[in-house]
């Protein structure tokens, strides 16, 4: 097949800010990779305000970077525009966006590949169901987070009767899941060109890695390369590897998940577009194999470039 008619290093245009709840990440995540990519491209970054695109986008001419995350950026819905007006653009694609931004959906496909997931519940805010019962069938230590949210926005640690009634009573309009708390380390794994590179580990000041916690200098330790013996690491990238295959993805993810004291990895979450903030954790993950954040950064976004100029 013959490429069409294009620069051979065509323009990267990074888009971030948009409607989400993690706006303000994603302002930062936009800022950061830009500057990196400038070191091999052509860049301009454009701060979206809604689910407009900008008129100045090409797609004769341009490859998108979207640094958006949540809602629009990450759940399919910007990628299903782009595709629609034939630009090339970095990460997944819309079915695998969708897939991954709904935590129920993609720990079934997960489970599948032979990942152990955690028990869970789901329900919508207006319809909570009675904190006795969800506490017998979930358990007493549980998590309750929205299903479709990123950055721990509206995550709940709930210990007892009194903390999941008090959590309840905070629910924000959206469909919500309990999951059951698992006690172990957590670490995470970053994905680039469907290879597992470095595993971190996040050790948060009091036990939750919240909002507030992970975007806040010097409030979480991290360790990376995580202090695990070499087959418990292969064991966890190859998980990884798995997840991130069972969900479609392509280009670079992030794995979440718990490490229990039996050492089989316990499936979180898949972030398509993960942070890229100077406390971010796939830059970590990448470190761990030699790659800086801009040669991070320019791998990222080479398979859009590389599917734009053979198109």
């Amino acid at each position: 097949m013959g490429g069409r008619t294009v620069s051979e290093d065509p323009i990267i245009a990074v888009l971030c800010g948009g409607p989400s709840a993690e706006r303000e990440v994603s302002l930062v995540s936009g800022s950061a990779i830009a500057k990196a990519l400038e070191a091999h491209h052509r860049v301009f970054c454009y701060e979206m305000e809604d689910r407009t695109l900008p008129n100045a986008l090409d797609a004769e001419r341009m490859v998108i970077f979207p640094a958006m995350h949540g809602t629009f950026g990450e759940d399919g819905e910007l990628q299903t525009l782009l595709e629609g007006l034939g630009f090339s653009y970095a990460g997944s694609g819309p079915q695998a966006s969708e897939l991954c931004m709904h935590k129920i959906d993609s720990k079934a496909v997960v489970a599948e590949s032979g990942f152990a997931i955690s028990p869970d519940l789901t329900f919508w805010h207006d319809d909570p169901p009675d904190a006795r019962s969800l506490l017998d069938e979930v358990g007493d230590q549980l998590v309750l987070k929205p299903v479709d949210q990123g950055s721990s926005v509206g995550l709940h640690m709930v210990r007892g009767p009194a903390d999941l009634e008090a959590a309840l009573a905070k629910l924000t309009p959206g469909k919500w899941m309990a999951e059951a708390f698992i006690q172990g380390r957590e670490l995470t794994v970053g994905i680039l060109d469907g290879e597992a590179m470095g595993v971190v580990e996040i050790v948060p000041e009091g036990g939750v890695y919240d909002y507030q916690r992970k975007y806040t200098p010097g409030a979480t330790e991290y360790r990376y390369p995580a202090e695990l013996p070499w087959g418990i690491t292969a064991r966890c990238r190859r998980a990884a590897e798995r997840a991130f295959s069972a969900c479609g993805c392509r280009d670079f993810a992030r794995v979440d998940f718990i490490l229990p004291p039996d050492n089989q990895p316990v499936f979180l979450e898949i972030n398509t577009i993960p942070g890229l903030t100077p406390t971010s954790l796939l830059p970590k993950s990448a470190s761990c194999v030699g790659l800086d954040f801009s040669e991070l950064a320019r791998r990222m976004v080479a398979p859009a470039i590389a599917r734009m100029v053979n198109s």
